[in-house]
């Protein structure tokens, strides 16, 4: 008798589909962690990155270094100035070359600049040859992290859907936004500070201090959101168990600290990088109504350049605007975002004059946030803020990508 088995052809085996290469898999990964309105304010961001390329691709040809040269500038030339220079010298050749430092005649008092955004930048240098290009992708990556985070604190603030998506757009099209794109510290900072802003929203205590610690390794302002994700901390308490979280809040004087003790060791100087800031950017201290005058004095009487006079005028704009910022927040009882806004001001109210409160504007977060609530709520405020922003941020933009910002 046949055995009826032998007769049926055995199903074939589904094969298993091959390995997802780890890269792709990761990438896929956190794609799905994102809803639409994340993919949304990506796309925007995208879009704005693409805008400044294109301003950046034509200032090299349209506003030359040397009038009558036949030859545009490097492609990437318009994005290293300033600032990112000093990285880029740090990131290459250290802190203190050759022995050299602040004894030094000439010294360009490189110390100021805090070494988060240098050493990664280094890292980034072995993968990417180019130190512009590595300094600008650090920046496109970190940028776009950033408008995330800063599009879901939104949305954990304002009860319209469209909360993050206009707080993006606000921020994206403000005066100072080049710099979000450029080789500075902004966008890195960022990166850190609002993922940790909102890891603290959510209690979540222990990755709120390490994000915090890293911004404080970009810039100073890392101490100033410590001391908000400290207030929070405590207006948050309630039980037992929440104050054994309370060691995290101290983790973020780590790297400022380190930092202070590397100074020291090649200086004989705790306080190396204020001194820096002192001798190169005239940040000895005065009382608030000595830099107002000052300030008011270069911008108004004629005792600088039309450039450093438009320079000064739009810094007292922006510290007005920080004021009233700070005044709202104290009158909402939004406590620990009045502390961050606050502390940044003092800092930068109390020099000779005022130095670079528009670039730092971007850090505010509370800023964009409430005027994205004014604009949802009053519809015109939308195209009024535009029609501002938009010949403001185009000046500002051209005036860094041509090497004419300061002056």
């Amino acid at each position: 008798m046949t055995d009826l088995s032998t007769l049926v052809r055995p199903e074939p085996r589904a094969e298993a589909p091959p390995p997802e290469p780890r890269a792709e898999g990761r990438l896929r990964r956190a794609a799905a962690h994102l809803t639409p309105a994340d993919r949304s304010v990506l796309w925007l961001y995208l879009l704005t990155r693409i805008s400044l390329w294109i301003t950046a691709h034509l200032a090299r040809w349209l506003f030359p270094a040397r009038p009558g040269t036949r030859e545009a500038a490097p492609v990437l030339a318009p994005f290293q100035q300033w600032d990112a220079n000093h990285y880029l010298h740090i990131a290459r050749d250290g802190y203190f070359p050759a022995g050299t430092g602040p004894w030094t005649s000439g010294w360009d008092n490189r110390e100021a600049f805090f070494p988060g955004y240098p050493f990664l930048l280094r890292a980034v240098h072995t993968v990417v040859p180019d130190w512009t290009a590595a300094g600008l992708l650090i920046s496109f990556v970190a940028g776009a992290v950033a408008v995330l985070a800063l599009a879901r604190i939104a949305r954990a603030y304002l009860p319209e859907d469209a909360a993050g998506r206009r707080t993006a757009v606000l921020f994206l099209l403000s005066p100072c936004a080049v710099f979000l794109a450029a080789g500075y510290t902004e966008a890195l900072f960022l990166a850190f500070a609002l993922p940790a802003w909102l890891a603290a929203m959510r209690h979540r205590w222990a990755l709120a201090a390490v994000l915090t610690a890293l911004a404080t390794t970009v810039r100073v302002s890392g101490l100033f959101l410590a001391a908000a994700v400290a207030l929070l901390f405590v207006l948050s308490a309630r039980t037992g168990k929440h104050w054994r979280a309370a060691g995290w809040t101290l983790l973020p004087a780590l790297p400022p600290a380190a930092y202070s003790w590397y100074l020291h060791a090649h200086t004989g100087d705790w306080m190396a990088w204020k001194h820096a800031q002192e001798r190169g950017w005239y940040r000895t201290f005065h009382t608030p109504w000595e830099a107002w005058t000052n300030t008011w004095h270069g911008a108004f009487e004629r005792a600088q350049s039309t450039g450093y006079a438009a320079m000064f005028q739009a810094e007292l704009a922006a510290m007005l605007v920080g004021l009233a910022l700070v005044a709202i927040l104290l009158r909402r009882r939004r406590w620990p975002e009045a502390v961050y806004v606050a502390l940044s001001l003092w800092a930068l109210g109390t020099s000779y004059w005022y130095t670079s409160i528009p670039r730092t504007t971007l850090l505010w977060w509370p800023l964009w946030i409430g005027l994205a609530a004014v604009s949802l709520r009053r519809p015109w405020f939308t195209t009024a803020y535009l029609c501002v922003a938009a010949p403001v941020t185009t000046i500002v933009a051209l005036t860094f990508l041509t090497g004419r910002w300061a002056g």
